[in-house]
């Protein structure tokens, strides 16, 4: 891969990684499921007039659109406003890899290698381990539960992915995100109220534009559009060992940022997952080798 893909490679998950940080300043400006829609919406507007329709059935595009948009996103938002640090999401988001493996198995019939569940069970640990310091330091599971499941819906959106048999993800997720924002503006209007909804819209701070500026465009439209570029020049083994790196820049920036500390049992959980990941990434290649 040329020096200059490496760097757009590492400027795209450095984009996601910081992309937590603007979750956790964004929710403390807006309601989260305001601040979810918001993002879909201006993700989708005016980038669909540009990108056309990708060639799959309409009905995954709606399905891609609630299960990611609406339900992942939705739970990531509110699980981060009610206590998950950004950091901690950053990495817990990441098990949407073992999921997807779980769902490709009893979905689709895809059985994963057995260096895979390996690095499932590496990865399990360490979220039990992470699970362990939120409930024994007094601090509420629910979010941590909220963002975990997340994680399981990004991996149902991944198989929604594999189903539609795209190869077209810009405008996969472009068209996608015009489905997300109606559900996601009636969901804050019965459970956060239209107060606060006219709060926010009304009083914007530059904050909250800034936030909703950068989880639209930077980091879906921008970054999906160079991620999606380079899986098409490169193998998919090149590329994407590089999301390894999102849970690194996102909790980096926390605690450089937000000054999130990491306890020595979060950062024993955390090196778990990110060596789960790893065997889960470069297992089966070593035991071909």
């Amino acid at each position: 891969m040329p020096i200059r893909d490496v760097l757009l490679a590492l400027m795209v998950v450095a984009i996601w990684g910081f992309n937590f940080v603007v979750i956790a300043v964004g929710v403390a400006e807006v309601p989260p499921l305001l601040l979810t829609g918001l993002r879909f919406l201006f993700a989708a507007l005016p980038a669909v007039f540009f990108v056309k329709r990708p060639d799959c059935d309409p009905r995954w595009i709606v399905a891609f659109g609630l299960v990611l948009g609406v339900v992942k996103f939705g739970l990531l938002f509110v699980g981060m406003k009610a206590g998950m640090p950004a950091g901690l999401s950053s990495l817990v988001l990441q098990m949407q890899a073992f999921f997807t493996m779980g769902l490709a198995f009893a979905l689709l019939g895809e059985r994963p290698k057995p260096a895979q569940l390996v690095g499932a069970g590496i990865a399990a640990l360490g979220i039990l381990v992470i699970a362990s310091t939120r409930t024994g330091a007094g601090a509420p599971l629910g979010p941590f539960l909220m963002v975990l499941a997340a994680a399981a819906c990004w991996g149902l959106a991944n198989i929604v992915t594999k189903k539609a048999g795209t190869r077209d993800m810009l405008g996969f997720v472009v068209w996608a995100s015009l489905v997300a924002p109606l559900p996601l503006f009636a969901l804050s209007l019965v459970f956060e109220g239209p107060q606060a909804i006219a709060a926010a819209l009304l009083h914007p701070t530059w904050l909250s534009i800034g936030a909703v500026a950068y989880l639209a465009w930077p980091t879906t439209v921008v970054g999906f559009c160079i991620w999606s570029s380079l899986m098409s020049r490169h193998p998919a083994a090149t590329v994407a060992p590089f999301s390894l790196l999102v849970p690194v820049f996102g909790m980096s920036s926390a605690y450089l940022v937000l000054g999130e500390p990491v306890g020595g049992r979060e950062a024993i959980g955390a090196a778990l997952v990110i060596a789960g990941l790893v065997v889960n990434v470069f297992g089966p290649r070593l035991v071909r080798a």
